[in-house]
């Protein structure tokens, strides 16, 4: 009994000393955590889809507070998710313009000339064989690589095509990085009007693999006047994101192959391409 008496009373003293240093070493290195940190993450939309270029939201929550972001530059963030953050820091609540993806091409199964592949279904693995199965060189594969990171579910893959659905995306650009053609900008919610096509080419060689390609007919651009909403490049038009057209643009221009369309119609299907 003295012996196992002896034991425990040196186990405990033991115990006791042991747990005295092991405080104050905690205490000495301890790392002073700001709660508002905390706040801040709790008022964030908790997507964690690093859409904001840092590791997650408590990461980001943590730049916000150490002023080395602004709260408006979280892309899943609504403005009433901005307003909170900005009021609990006491700090202004930066004005943030909403940005959607934009996949610059038309070109589905129907209205393209593919090739047969056989290879793995992902996008990037399809480039390395011969570019894939399309016969544009600048169009979407359609193999879904962009749908699979977006984790918003606002990418559909439709007969060979990814289509956003402007309603669904946050602007968190996960899809930009995952397209191996460069395909996919992020543009202003506000602007409804886009070209769908991407290629350099002439306009002759585009429609020998795509009937929906832009074929630099300009009638668009004689259709918006001397306003300049929308751009030549090349033996591509581009829409002038600084300076939009309206909507009704598309129905005055006419294009002749629908590669200038409304995103809120290409959404919803409302375009089949052209006959010719």
């Amino acid at each position: 009994m003295d012996v196992a008496l002896i034991a425990i009373i040196v186990v405990g003293g033991l115990g006791a000393v042991l747990g005295i240093i092991i405080g104050m070493v905690a205490k000495v290195f301890a790392v002073e955590v700001d709660e508002r940190i905390e706040g801040v993450e709790e008022r964030l939309p908790g997507a964690n889809c690093g859409g904001c270029g840092f590791a997650g939201c408590a990461d980001f929550a943590k730049a916000v507070v150490e002023e080395r972001a602004t709260p408006g530059e979280c892309p899943v963030a609504a403005a009433k998710d901005v307003s909170n953050i900005a009021d609990y820091l006491g700090i202004t609540a930066d004005e943030k313009e909403k940005k959607v993806a934009l996949i610059r091409c038309a070109g589905d199964c129907a209205n393209t000339v593919r090739s047969l592949y056989n290879g793995v279904r992902d996008c990037r693995s399809a480039v390395l064989v011969a570019g894939g199965a399309k016969g544009c060189d600048y169009g979407c594969l359609g193999f879904g690589s962009c749908a699979d990171a977006c984790p918003f579910g606002a990418i559909e893959i439709r007969d060979g095509l990814a289509v956003v659905h402007p309603g669904l995306c946050v602007g968190c650009e996960n899809c930009v990085a995952a397209c191996p053609k460069d395909l996919i900008i992020m543009v202003p919610a506000a602007v409804d009007v886009h070209v769908y096509c991407n290629s350099p080419e002439k306009g002759a060689a585009k429609r020998q693999v795509c009937k929906t390609s832009c074929i630099a007919c300009r009638k668009c651009v004689k259709a918006s006047g001397e306003e300049d909403h929308m751009l030549v490049d090349g033996f591509l038009i581009r829409t002038n994101y600084e300076n939009p057209p309206q909507p009704d643009l598309v129905e005055a221009s006419a294009c002749p192959t629908t590669a200038l369309r409304l995103a809120s119609q290409h959404a919803a299907g409302a375009y089949e391409g052209v006959s010719k």
